[in-house]
């Protein structure tokens, strides 16, 4: 192998693993996530899964950057900024590849208990916070928008305006 070549194979070969981390092994890939319905601003993939939007421009739909406000606000002091994990809880940005909506909303809503070499760990139901059951689908798809790569890391710096749809799910769910 010549020096040029080896440099490029050098360079290539993270994008190899990456590529097919992406592609290979996690069945949430950007194909799966695509927005293919829109029902006043809120988008759905081709199962009916909420998913995300994000324009050329980097504006995100309104559902995703609630996803991220809401993330910040409850999210993360246990599975680290923007979805990254920490020591104490899971990277959710990774989880949300290989987990279904439902298993999401069932999980946020009712916890979970996992028991593991000793070390317990607890993920607390929040099916009685508003402020995060209101927002579940909000959630899983600032999560789905950050699992395939298609959202960098910190608040989105252009978001579309509320749609009505939201604002009536909002005050229905909250008592308002």
């Amino acid at each position: 192998m010549t020096f040029r070549a080896a440099v490029i194979a050098c360079l290539l070969l993270p994008l190899a693993g990456h590529a097919f981390a992406q592609s290979a092994s996690d069945p949430d890939t950007k194909e799966k996530a695509a927005a293919v319905g829109d029902d006043d601003g809120k988008y759905t993939d081709a199962n009916g899964n909420p998913t995300f939007k994000i324009l050329d421009d980097g504006t995100v739909d309104w559902y995703t950057f609630s996803g991220y406000r809401r993330f910040n606000s409850d999210c993360f002091v246990c599975h680290g900024p923007d979805g990254v994990g920490s020591s104490y809880a899971p990277a959710l940005a990774d989880t949300v590849k290989t987990m279904d909506y439902g298993t999401f909303l069932s999980i946020v809503a009712e916890g979970r208990k996992n028991l593991s070499a000793g070390k317990e760990n607890v993920m607390p139901a929040f099916g009685d916070n508003k402020n995060v059951y209101c927002y579940m689908d909000d959630l899983y798809i600032y999560l789905r928008a950050r699992s395939v790569g298609d959202l960098p890391r910190g608040r989105p710096a252009k978001k579309a305006e509320k749609p009505q749809a939201a604002k009536d799910a909002e005050a229905s769910c909250m008592g308002g």
